[in-house]
């Protein structure tokens, strides 16, 4: 019985052995299979990933974007520093590679007898860097740092030679805008449609400090480059040079640069050379300078420009009559500006309003003042020749204190010179808006609301602080405004009102077209046209054209008016240095 029963109880512990070795399996089982769901649930493309914060590294957030698109790690272009020409190293001094050697021969008299002359050699200059087989026409985005172990530097972007597409455009529009100094994108050859033009016209103005953008040799069908240059677009240089633009494309920049109602008040320069843009296309460009007072330099060299292109430039630099549409909208401009005599004469004064609202608008609590009028009249009525004696008295006092202000005043320098300038910005005001209208000193133009104000305090005798009646000094700096080319002066000739041209341009490139020696005469007429009208009324932000390129056009060098055109350009140009006395002198006696 012993033996039977120890037998029992191996059995018994063997079956609980295999028992928990089986449940050890199934938990070992259930734990790799929550793995490897773990894994299937990591590797899962269809998973949301977190949303990524942008560093301001150019490379680390452009990478970390394209494999969030799921590109592989071969399809993603390579971040990496523009290449340079090597350096030429100056030459060392003389003088100090003369005291070096001196220096050293006092130290060690006995030079050695057998110099190591391959020490002493220089290293080959590195003019050219091997790289792998096809990887010149890997997709590869350049760029520069202003210093180039801070990758958070990154300034200027260069990409070349690959096409952008809809993707790309994608990424660079979350990576570029959070870059602070990057301020120059040139693309070349890439290749760019209507759609990723829009998008980079719609996030172009997040850069803060992207000013200059340069697309050339890119081919869009559409033509749409208009879309960069919008009326929220701060890009102040733009180069389009070899797109194909044509007319088409030309009409659309035209409208981009200035209409009636709309203008870019940002662009400084515009690059169209090497395009084909022909006397439609440049009197579409002309009709968009007419109300543009930005932009300062324009090309369009190595075009199809001819005489009647020419033309229609020179008649936007010199003076030009306004359309029925311009007329239109220089009315409504004079009348929302207003003119000072219809404020002081049919706008009721402030005395008789408590707030500031106009006179055509009427306050609620109307009829109560006309109520407190008809019995302040009553009034006025039962006391009689009280009230006449009160006012006999008020004046008489307050004419003693007039007189007293004045003497001190005048001792002073006050306020007799003030009322002459307010009378003489009265009078330049009415004028209608000129450039050579007076323009207030102070930091903000002093509105014909703030004289009308003055006068009233001064009848009802309210002392003014000294400060108030004091101009600003000479020395302070004047104010300039922006003014409306519709609110310039006009002149009115064969029933149609004349305006000066655009003198804001000073930079014109027309080589290389078809222009003869009659566009010659128009640019001539122009150029000079401007030249009579800086005399007769200086104005050192009004030059207008400095430089004009004129060479490669259908016209002989040799020509009358091409050479006239050139020497008075050669007397306006800012660098050019005339020749002295002396040097004519020794080149004569030569």
């Amino acid at each position: 019985m012993s033996s039977t029963g120890g037998e029992t109880s191996k059995m018994n512990s063997f079956v609980k052995k295999v028992k928990m070795g089986k449940r050890v399996e199934k938990m070992m089982k259930d734990k790799s299979g929550t793995t490897t769901g773990q894994e299937i649930a990591d590797d899962d493309p269809n998973k949301t990933p977190e949303p990524y914060t942008c560093t301001g590294i150019f490379e680390a957030d452009f990478t970390e974007f394209c494999r969030r698109n799921h590109l592989k790690d071969n399809e993603i272009p390579a971040v990496v520093i523009r290449p340079k020409p090597p350096g030429i190293q100056p030459p060392p001094d003389a003088k100090s590679k003369d005291s070096k050697d001196s220096k050293d021969a006092s130290k060690d008299p006995t030079p050695d007898e057998s110099p190591d002359t391959g020490s002493q050699e220089d290293p080959p200059p590195k003019t050219y860097v091997t790289k792998e087989k096809y990887a010149y026409f890997r997709p590869v985005i350049q760029v520069e740092m202003e210093n180039d172990e801070k990758p958070i530097t990154v300034t200027e972007i260069y990409i070349r030679g690959w096409k952008i597409d809809l993707l790309m455009v994608g990424i660079f529009k979350q990576c570029w805008p959070t870059i602070e100094k990057l301020s120059v994108v040139n693309l070349w050859n890439v290749n760019l449609s209507e759609a990723v033009i829009k998008e980079f016209a719609s996030f172009l103005p997040q850069c803060p400090n992207l000013k200059t953008l340069a697309i050339d040799g890119t081919i869009c069908v559409e033509e749409s480059w208009a879309l960069l240059i919008g009326e929220e677009s701060l890009l102040t240089s733009l180069s389009l040079r070899n797109n194909g633009i044509t007319d088409k494309g030309a009409a659309m920049i035209g409208k981009a640069l200035s209409t009636v109602k709309t203008c870019n008040k940002n662009l400084i320069s515009l690059n169209l050379s090497g395009n084909k843009i022909s006397d439609i296309g440049a009197t579409s460009i002309a009709q968009g300078l007419r109300m543009n007072r930005a932009l300062l330099s324009l090309s369009l060299a190595n075009n199809n420009v001819s005489n009647e292109g020419a033309k229609r430039l020179a008649e936007v630099l010199s003076r030009f009559p306004l359309t029925h549409e311009e007329v239109v909208e220089r009315r409504k401009l004079l009348s929302e500006k207003g003119s000072p005599d219809r404020g002081l004469v049919k706008s009721p004064p402030p005395s008789r309003r408590g707030d500031n609202r106009p006179g055509s608008v009427r306050s609620s609590s109307h009829m109560d003042k006309t109520d407190k009028k008809r019995d302040k009249s009553s009034k006025k009525k039962q006391d009689g020749k009280k009230g006449e004696k009160e006012k006999e008295d008020t004046r008489s006092i307050r004419s003693s204190a007039d007189g007293k202000k004045d003497k001190d005043d005048a001792t002073k320098g006050g306020s007799k010179k003030d009322d002459k300038w307010k009378k003489g910005f009265m009078k330049a005001s009415i004028a209608g808006g000129s450039r050579t209208s007076v323009v207030p000193p102070t930091s903000q133009p002093i509105s014909n609301a703030s004289i009308v104000a003055d006068t009233m305090t001064k009848t009802k005798g309210k002392k003014t602080s000294s400060k108030d009646k004091r101009l600003p000094e000479s020395d302070s700096p004047e104010m300039v405004e922006a003014i409306n080319p519709l609110l310039e002066q006009v002149e009115n000739m064969d029933n149609q009102l004349w305006i000066p041209g655009n003198r804001c341009m000073i930079n014109l490139n027309l080589s290389r077209n078809n222009i003869t020696e009659i566009g010659m005469k128009s640019l001539l007429l122009a150029v000079q046209y401007q030249i009579t009208l800086l005399n007769l009324t200086p104005s050192p932000a009004l030059k207008g054209i400095l430089r004009m390129s004129l060479n490669g056009n259908a016209v002989k060098k040799t020509d009358e008016t091409f050479m006239k055109l050139q020497e008075v350009l050669l007397t306006r140009d800012p660098y050019y240095k005339p020749p002295e006395k002396g040097e004519d002198n020794q080149s004569l006696a030569g």
